[in-house]
C-alpha cells in the first residue's frame, strides 16, 4: 500500500530545514516517510516498523478486554482534563474563531471516544446484539486496558477532547457520540447514526488496541465495501480511505509513532468488514487504534498527557487536511 503525496499534507508546525531536501512531487509511502522525516530530526524512544510482526492480529473487535478496569477516569490519569458536561466543547471564548471563519467553518466533525468506563458494569446490555448489516454483533464491548489500570475508555475520552478543542479551534462543529454521561454504550449501530444525522463531513472512532506484547505502533482501520441488509458502505469507501490516509501520515509526523508491526503490513491503514460503526455509517468515517495497551513501550507512550497531545494534533491536521483538499 502506498501513498500519494496529495494524501500526505505538509504538517502544521513548522518543518525543521533538514527536511526540505524531500522532493514535493515524489510519490512515498505516507507513514513511513513521516517517521523518516521525525527520525532525521532527532527522533524519541518511540521503536517502529522495522520490528518484525511477533504474534498474531488484534482481537477481532478494537479494544480486546484487557484487566478489569478502574470504575473512575479520574483515579488514574492524574494528568487528563475531566469529561465535559453534556454541550459544553471544552474550548475557552477567546480560543474559538469568530462564527463563519476560520478554515473549517461551516464544517462538521464527529468524534467517537471508543467504548464507555460503565460498560464493564453493564455486560448485559452491551452483549445485547445489534443488526451491523453483515451479521449481528454485541452492542459495544468493555475495551482494553494497560497491565496497571488504564482503561482504554479513560484514554479516549481524554484525547477525545483533546481533538475537539484543537478542531473547534479552527472553525469546525464537533460532535462527541458520548462523553462518558451516561451509565454504559452507546451502541456501535447508534454511534453510526450519530455521525449519519448530524450530516458529518468526517466522523473518526478513537481506540487502543489490547494485543500482545511486542506488538507495537498504530493503525487506521478503513471500511470495506459492503452492501448488506441496512449497510451499504459504496459511497464512502473512496472519501473515507483519503481521511485515513491523511490521519496516518500526519499521525506518524506529529507523534513520532510508527506504523503497526502486526496490523496492516506496515502501511498504518487495515481495511474491515465487521465493524458496526463503519459498516452503517453514511458518511466518512475511520477508525484509529492509537497504540497497544498491553505492551509496556506502547502503554509509556499512551498514559503521557504530552503524547496524547501529540496524537490529538496528529489526528486534527489529517481531519483538516481532508476537509479542506
Amino acid at each position: 500500500m502506498s501513498y500519494d503525496e496529495s494524501h500526505f499534507p505538509a504538517p502544521r508546525r513548522r518543518i525543521p530545514r533538514s527536511t526540505l531536501v524531500l522532493s514535493i512531487g515524489a510519490l512515498v509511502p505516507a507513514a513511513f516517510a513521516g517517521w523518516l522525516i521525525w527520525q532525521s530530526t532527532g527522533g524519541s524512544d518511540d521503536g517502529g516498523a522495522a520490528q518484525a510482526a511477533s504474534s498474531s492480529a488484534a482481537a477481532e473487535r478494537p479494544g480486546s478486554p484487557g484487566p478489569e478496569p478502574r470504575p473512575s477516569v479520574s483515579q488514574s490519569s492524574p494528568s487528563s482534563p475531566p469529561a465535559s458536561a453534556p454541550g459544553d466543547d471544552g474550548v475557552p471564548g477567546d480560543a474559538r474563531p469568530a462564527p463563519g471563519e476560520g478554515p473549517l467553518a461551516g464544517k462538521v466533525v464527529v468524534i467517537d471516544p471508543g467504548h464507555n468506563p460503565g460498560n464493564f458494569k453493564h455486560t448485559a446490555e452491551i452483549n445485547k446484539l445489534v443488526d451491523i448489516g453483515t451479521n449481528r454483533k454485541e452492542c459495544d464491548t468493555t475495551g482494553t486496558a494497560g497491565n496497571a489500570g488504564y482503561t482504554e475508555a479513560e484514554f479516549t475520552a481524554d484525547v477525545s477532547q483533546r481533538l475537539r478543542t484543537l478542531l473547534r479551534k479552527e472553525g469546525a462543529t464537533v460532535k462527541l457520540t458520548h462523553e462518558n454521561d451516561r451509565p454504559w454504550g452507546p451502541c456501535v449501530d447508534e454511534r453510526a447514526e450519530i455521525g449519519n444525522k448530524a450530516g458529518a463531513d468526517a466522523v473518526i472512532s478513537i481506540h487502543a488496541d489490547g494485543s500482545g506484547a511486542g506488538n507495537r505502533g498504530f493503525h487506521v482501520i478503513l471500511p470495506a465495501l459492503v452492501k448488506s441488509g441496512g449497510a451499504d458502505t459504496t459511497k464512502i469507501v473512496t472519501p473515507s480511505r483519503d481521511l485515513g490516509e491523511r490521519v496516518a501520515g500526519n499521525f506518524v509526523r506529529a507523534t513520532g509513532s510508527a506504523p503497526s508491526n502486526y496490523v496492516g503490513g506496515g502501511t498504518g491503514l487495515d481495511v474491515r468488514d465487521d465493524l458496526g460503526g463503519l459498516n452503517l455509517s453514511t458518511v466518512p468515517k475511520v477508525f484509529i487504534e492509537c497504540g497497544n495497551m498491553r505492551d509496556s513501550k506502547d502503554i509509556a507512550l499512551l498514559t503521557s498527557a504530552d503524547w496524547r497531545q501529540k496524537a490529538a494534533r496528529g489526528m486534527a491536521d489529517g481531519i483538516s487536511g481532508f476537509l479542506t483538499r
